[in-house]
């Protein structure tokens, strides 16, 4: 069986590492790849989130599926 990509972007914000906390505790790894990344410190990645529809963090993206967890910071904040 394949498994899934996932990618979660968030900024490093108390919001952002409570989501963290949840997705990376409850995502089945056996069936998704989970990717996490910081926005915050790794800047050259906003262009792709933004390509996936992430509009704010955090954010959960999986399946060609953007999902907006909370409101953490718009990645207007992040540029």
């Amino acid at each position: 069986m394949n498994k899934s990509t996932a990618t979660f972007y968030h900024a490093g914000c108390p919001v952002c590492l409570d989501a963290e906390s949840v997705v990376t505790r409850y995502l089945d790894t056996t069936k998704v790849n989970l990717e996490v990344v910081h926005l915050g410190t790794v800047r050259n990645r906003i262009a792709e989130a933004e390509a996936a529809g992430v509009k704010s963090v955090p954010a959960l993206v999986v399946g060609g599926q953007t999902l907006h967890l909370n409101f953490g910071a718009p990645l207007s904040v992040l540029k």
